[in-house]
């Protein structure tokens, strides 16, 4: 059966999903949050967060605001379980959102899993992907007295937060911010400067019978999970009495992954995304805490440029998602997020510096050339995957083409040369882009760096 039959099957048999409730417990040494979905008929979800209590400074935490914000995370978690059967009635019981706010939710649902229906050919208005219906109790939350101060930094591991670390490292009052830290994050902070005190780690457990289901048949894919990153920072902003939120999303993520579309592998990591939910938070949170990406005016290539410099990362840092042994990180070499970091840094460290960090030269894999056909731009779609542009991986190649003797060039760099044309003018890639969230104060940090290195 076709996904999208196995969709409009799964629609009919398994019509409403329900966000039950949440609990919040406070008792033993952590800050425990459970959720309770529910798809009558097939089964009943547990997702949980975990956050050590040691890391909660705020000694004034309003608990109806903690309840609020929870609710939300909760809000979001949702769509990894909705999307198994992608119920067309979904129940809130757990709390209430209003008109205005279940729109802005539905935007975020739709745009957020338009890879997921992609991918699944499955095809379906956002009006008609879900109706929500909220039951839960209308509670005004009280005006609360909030002074926040100093930066809370989302870290990935990969060279785009390291680039954040680099430029906010002699400011005052950082703490980094971790889910389901793995060696390479944790080795990055510690590798800045920070300790076990200013590194947050919240753990995120997903309810294994989801896996269960997609083992199963039921519908699987992509879902925004920055966005539930978002507002899960949030709360860590509130408990450790911060004011900023501070991500490491550039403006290349703005880009659609199918072209002719506005369908994006990293919608939640648009600026897009960063605006809506800077919005929201300004009207239905109202607490002087700022949700901003430091590099939204950089691109990819710049952020390359500058991470080339920070040596001591190159050993540590992993931007691959698919390249975990146990515990171990590596480079997989073999998915297009391995292939774009390599092209996006190899003007600056080609060769022997790249090979060190990736164990081989990918220019010289044949077997890469479709996917680095995708990252080009010269395929239907970009790969979905967190990439950059198209023009700056154009810019890269070129660059290092230009640079090279062209009689020996591995076989990927000499591909390009015999089927597309150099495209050397980065002007228009070089450039600030205005159009961020970003204080003026961290833009100019940001701009700081860059003269550093032109």
């Amino acid at each position: 059966m076709k996904n999208a039959e196995k969709f409009n099957e799964l629609r009919k048999n398994y019509d409403t999903f329900i966000y039950e409730k949440y609990e919040i417990n406070l008792n033993d040494d952590k800050l425990h949050i459970k959720f309770y979905f529910n798809i009558p008929g097939l089964t009943y979800f547990y997702p949980e967060i975990k956050i050590d209590k040691k890391y909660i400074l705020n000694d004034n935490i309003n608990e109806q605001f903690l309840h609020s914000i929870v609710f939300h995370i909760g809000l979001i978690e949702l769509v990894s379980y909705f999307k198994c059967t992608c119920s067309p009635n979904v129940i809130i019981k757990a709390g209430y959102i209003d008109e205005e706010q279940i729109k802005w939710f539905k935007k975020l649902y739709y745009n957020g899993l338009g890879e997921f229906l992609y991918t699944n050919g499955i095809e379906v208005s956002s009006d008609d992907l879900m109706h929500i219906t909220c039951t839960g109790e209308k509670i005004a939350l009280p005006k609360i007295d909030y002074t926040g101060n100093g930066n809370l930094i989302a870290i990935g591991g990969g060279k785009d937060s390291c680039v954040t670390l680099e430029i906010l490292k002699n400011e005052q009052n950082n703490s980094c911010f971790i889910i389901n830290p793995k060696t390479p994050s944790l080795e990055c902070a510690h590798q800045a400067g920070y300790d076990d005190k200013n590194i947050i780690c919240v753990e995120r457990i997903l309810d294994r019978k989801i896996v269960e289901l997609n083992n199963q048949g039921f519908l699987n894919g992509h879902t925004p999970l920055s966005s539930l990153i978002a507002f899960i920072s949030y709360l860590c902003c509130y408990l450790q009495n911060k004011k900023n939120i501070i991500l490491s999303n550039e403006s290349s993520a703005n880009q659609a992954t199918v072209i002719g579309t506005n369908i994006n592998h990293q919608y939640s990591k648009s600026f897009e995304f960063e605006k809506d939910f800077s919005d929201y938070i300004g009207k239905y949170f109202n607490l002087d805490i700022q949700y901003f990406s430091l590099l939204r005016g950089i691109s990819e290539f710049q952020i390359g440029r500058l991470f080339s410099n920070y040596k001591k990362y190159h050993s540590i840092f992993k931007s691959c998602n698919l390249g975990s042994k146990a515990k171990e990180w590596q480079w997989c070499c073999n998915c297009s997020k391995c292939l774009f970091v390599y092209i996006i840094l190899s003007p600056f460290l080609y060769k022997d510096e790249l090979v060190s960090i990736f164990g081989q030269d990918l220019y010289e894999r044949e077997d890469l050339l479709n996917t680095f056909i995708e990252i080009l731009g010269y395929a239907k779609n970009k790969p979905f995957d967190c990439v950059g542009t198209y023009e700056e991986a154009r810019y890269a190649v070129s660059l290092l083409i230009d640079k090279m003797d062209k009689e020996h060039l591995p076989y990927l760099l000499n591909y390009y040369l015999d089927n597309y044309d150099l495209q050397l003018d980065g002007s228009e890639i070089l450039k600030y882009d205005e159009n961020n969230n970003v204080d003026k104060y961290y833009e100019d940090l940001v701009k700081k760096e860059l003269m550093r290195y032109v």
